[in-house]
């Protein structure tokens, strides 16, 4: 009897675990057994391994194989054991040295011609790897992406049939490309709409929520779609653990890993799941996808009202906490929350030039789809009316999106230099960063006072005036400060 254990992983949420591939191979009539609480793609490795492992030159052994995941009572998921079972069968019957099955852990699919590939999740796996100082066994094309994990030893490897002499060398991965953000469309093709643009750009330095109202074709799309060319570039730390989640949902991690920042735009027929993550094995939502980034609800109005109230958890917290039979499982998610809708199902609510066809009765049942606990979440909401064809057809000198840009920049560098941006700043923290006088907190006040607002509410108005103070250089928040960031309150 003869038997050789592998080190691999299993993800759960944005995290891997370890898990301990132990094979067996002993006398009995021949069969391969897997078990573990593996699912259907872990099983299916019985075939993707023996006809791997044949076209590879090796030899299956004619006895009874067994393979144990430990531990048993954790499911286990996804084509990465593929390649752990492999060199774990390998060195138990001697094909390969056993050094090569405890020197390393190892993550991988395997074609059928023996071939390495690379999986789902992979960056969660190095991180896992680099955290506890063991080697790692990838796919070659997996040094792109790995790239970013500092203190990583990892091992290439294109084909089974390199495993002969034992493990490669490891490798050194290449750096990460970082760049400035380009591609986006950009802000200078917007006419008009100077308020509108205002509020973008404090959305965009402070993190913040905004709310766009108004009728049809007044560039509320328009408007929220060329935020992604304003934001700044994503920190090292940000790129990484932005990466990690669309590294588990199976996306192109490139783009975060150069800094651009998420910009997620779902349909409004997302499900609750769609939005917040799920499903077996659970994978993360769109809310979790645009971690470090943007959620851009564009007819907020039109979605699900219960996929809208499962935001409310993640826009107060950052972070979306799922709880089903399998277990527990934690992921990301700290946005900003852009959305667009009408103000009535017509759309034309106080359009100066078309009259609304809508009953009041309908109006209001309309305005409240979002409901009082969501809408108190929104730290900007701001009307935004169709301009008039003169100003659309007059080409005028617009402020593209690259100064902007820079102006966010610097006030974000700002933020950073004090006690940090704005959307993360709340009790004590954020009191100390605003510094307000007498005459800036009366302001605050009356404010409150007029639109009726929560302690939520007075919060993210102390955020918006916040940001609207790095914008200007202010140490401090001034009346005026307080002042422009109550006129973004238009569903006060």
């Amino acid at each position: 009897m003869t038997q050789a254990t592998v080190a691999s992983w299993t993800v759960l949420g944005v995290e891997a675990v370890p898990v301990e591939v132990q094979a067996d191979v002993s006398a009995g009539l021949p069969g391969f057994t897997v078990v573990g609480l593996g699912d259907t793609a872990v099983m299916e490795a019985r075939d993707r391994v023996r006809a791997a492992l044949r076209a590879a030159g090796y030899d299956f052994p004619n006895a009874r194989v067994t393979v144990n995941l430990a531990p048993a009572p954790l499911r286990k998921h996804g084509t990465g054991f593929d390649l752990p079972i492999a060199l774990a069968l390998l060195a138990a019957t001697g094909q390969v040295p056993r050094r090569a099955a405890t020197d390393a852990s190892a993550v991988g699919e395997l074609s059928l011609d023996g071939a390495v590939r690379s999986v789902p999740g992979l960056l969660a796996h190095a991180l896992a790897a680099a955290r506890e100082h063991v080697p790692l066994l990838v796919a070659e094309d997996a040094l792109r992406t790995i790239g970013a994990v500092p203190g990583l030893a990892a091992i290439p490897l294109s084909c089974l049939a390199r495993l002969r002499s034992g493990l490669p060398n490891v490798a050194a991965a290449p750096e990460a490309r970082s760049t400035t953000p380009t591609g986006a469309p950009d802000l200078a093709e917007v006419h008009a709409q100077p308020v509108a643009k205002r509020a973008l750009e404090i959305a965009a330095a402070g993190g913040l929520n905004l709310l766009f109202i108004g009728p049809p074709g007044s560039g509320k799309t328009m408007l929220a779609r060329r935020l992604s060319g304003i934001l700044p570039a994503l920190s090292p730390e940000e790129r990484l653990e932005t990466a990690v989640v669309h590294s588990v949902a199976g996306l192109d991690v490139d783009p975060v890993l150069a800094g651009v920042r998420p910009f997620r735009a779902p349909h409004h027929t997302a499900t609750p799941a769609g939005l917040v993550g799920g499903g077996s094995p659970p994978r993360p939502g769109e809310a979790s996808l645009a971690h470090n980034g943007v959620l851009f609800l564009d007819e907020i109005a039109e979605f699900a009202p219960a996929a809208l109230q499962a935001l409310r958890q993640p826009l107060e917290d950052g972070w979306l906490t799922l709880v089903r039979a399998e277990g527990r499982v934690r992921y990301p998610a700290r946005f900003a929350l852009i959305c667009a809708m009408n103000p009535c199902p017509c759309g034309y609510l106080g359009d100066p030039e078309r009259p609304c066809t809508c009953p009041p009765a309908i109006v209001e049942r309309y305005g409240r789809r979002l409901g009082g606990p969501l809408t108190d979440r929104m730290d900007m909401s701001l009307r935004v009316d169709r301009v008039p064809p003169s100003s659309l057809l007059h080409r005028a000198g617009e402020e593209p999106s690259a100064a902007v840009r820079d102006r966010v920049v610097a006030a974000r560098g700002r933020a950073l230099a004090g006690e940090g941006v704005s959307s993360m700043l709340a009790g004590a923290a954020l009191l100390r960063a605003c510094a307000l006088d007498a005459t800036a907190r009366k302001a605050v006040e009356d404010a409150a006072r007029i639109h009726r607002l929560s302690g939520r509410g007075i919060t993210r108005l102390l955020r918006v005036a916040r940001t609207i103070a790095d914008l200007a250089g202010a140490p401090r928040v001034l009346t005026g400060h307080v002042q422009e960031a109550s006129c973004y309150r238009a569903l006060g």
